[in-house]
């Protein structure tokens, strides 16, 4: 099993707050919050609670509303079915 590795990527935002440098890491990696130290990052983490492909592209909406909300710090979980 793949331990976040190819499940994780760090993707910048350029829709939300490029002005700023944002920088946002979007996985399916649900033990993450587990595995790290969170607590010091600016890093804003969004985790997606699937990784099927297919349930993704029924809920690209809400996956794309976490992603502009997401703010420098936090920490989001996304149910995607």
């Amino acid at each position: 099993m793949n331990k976040g590795g190819r499940n994780s990527a760090t993707v910048r935002c350029s829709t939300v707050r490029n002005e700023e440098g944002y920088h946002l890491m979007v996985t399916t990696d649900q033990n993450l919050r587990d595995q790290q130290n969170l607590e010091r990052r600016e890093l804003a983490i969004v985790v997606l609670l699937a990784a099927s492909w297919p349930r993704l592209q029924q809920h690209a909406d809400t996956v794309c509303a976490a992603i502009e909300q997401a703010e420098s710090g936090t920490y989001t979980e996304v149910e995607v079915g």
